[in-house]
């Protein structure tokens, strides 16, 4: 079971990296159609091809921004979003299946039922969740809106933390020892929280473009603090919207997030705790760093597509490390027996 969990989060994880090509490469809005049953197969002749092209030239993205576009280009990016709405569908067989083999075998518990079945909602909803962003980008938009592409790499980075939760917490992974202190617990629990905000960030950076503004390091040009960070009005506007605003949120964000995983380590260290605390602690401080570093890097090229998918393929490595880190704090000595049972299996 906690193979299949793992192997689970594993497409997760890719079909993030997918959905950050589908978006760099604006193939998000070529498929104009929700059909999560007859959509599985492509267009496999010249009519249907004509058909879906015609669908799309009808979109403000075609008459704004690829206004002449061949059939021929209209493939690659149909190619891109065709492959991530796929994925969906199989991570949710992948998941589906094997679920009602293990509960109909009785590995999965009464009592752990409900968790399983969350997560099979969560999938649907953000099956959901996917359309209704791509529904923003078909009449008023040539792209989808930031706040809805936010929303949905965000429950995405949440399925695969559950998957990788509850693979580690598994009932039989081992007996769980003594929790850590109430403060070192909600220290971790602030780190993960507050990764995925910092996703939910990155998103809107993304969404907006932001990261081809201010392509400049440490400071925004000659300010630390953009002139233009609450330039619109009403102010809210500015934290989904605003390039500078949401860049420089982006950027404070990974600065604290490095601050809470390197107080976190410290205090592990010093308190002398268990081996897994201290290594887990330790992985979560660099991955942070380092996605900081990829972060910079990619903003001073100004997002080449190559290491823009490094950088979100990162956000979800510090994702599995935040993950981690908080069971090792939670369950100490689960996340051990989960991470060897799983690789004597391998």
């Amino acid at each position: 079971m906690r193979l299949w969990l793992f192997a689970v989060a594993g497409l997760v994880w890719l079909m993030v990296l997918v959905g950050g090509v589908t978006r760099l490469t604006g193939s998000g809005l070529s498929i104009t159609e929700w059909a999560p049953i007859l959509g599985a197969l492509p267009p496999l002749n010249d009519a249907d091809w004509a058909a879906a092209f015609a669908k799309y030239r009808e979109i403000p993205q075609y008459r704004l921004m690829n206004a002449g576009m061949t059939l021929a280009d209209f493939r690659f990016i149909y190619g891109w979003e065709w492959t991530h709405r796929l994925l969906g569908r199989l991570i949710g067989v992948a998941y589906a299946v094997p679920m009602v083999v293990f509960l109909a075998t009785g590995a999965i518990r009464r009592a752990e039922l409900p968790r399983f079945l969350a997560l099979l909602v969560l999938g649907g909803l953000q099956g959901v969740i996917g359309w209704w962003m791509v529904a923003s980008g078909l009449v008023d938009r040539v792209s989808v809106a930031p706040l809805r592409l936010a929303v949905h790499l965000t429950l995405a980075a949440m399925i695969f933390a559950a998957l990788l939760w509850t693979a580690l917490t598994l009932a039989e992974a081992g007996r769980p020892s003594r929790p850590m202190s109430r403060r070192r617990r909600l220290a971790a629990a602030v780190v993960l929280a507050w990764v995925f905000v910092q996703i939910f960030l990155g998103a809107l950076v993304a969404g907006n473009d932001a990261g081809l503004v201010y392509n400049t390091w440490p400071m925004m040009g000659e300010h630390f603090v953009p002139p233009e960070l609450m330039a619109y009005d009403p102010w809210w506007v500015n934290l989904f919207e605003n390039h500078a605003t949401v860049q420089f949120l982006h950027r404070m964000g990974a600065y604290l997030l490095f601050a809470l995983a390197l107080a976190q380590f410290v205090s592990i260290v010093v308190s002398g705790r268990t081996a897994t605390a201290r290594v887990s602690a330790f992985a979560l401080g660099f991955m942070a760093a380092f996605q900081i570093l990829v972060g910079i890097a990619t903003l001073l090229l100004q997002v080449p597509l190559s290491l823009a998918i490094v950088h979100q393929g990162v956000a979800m490595l510090v994702l599995v490390a935040a993950v981690t880190h908080a069971v090792s704090v939670f369950s100490p000595g689960r996340v051990v027996a989960g991470l060897s049972h799983a690789a004597d299996r391998l």
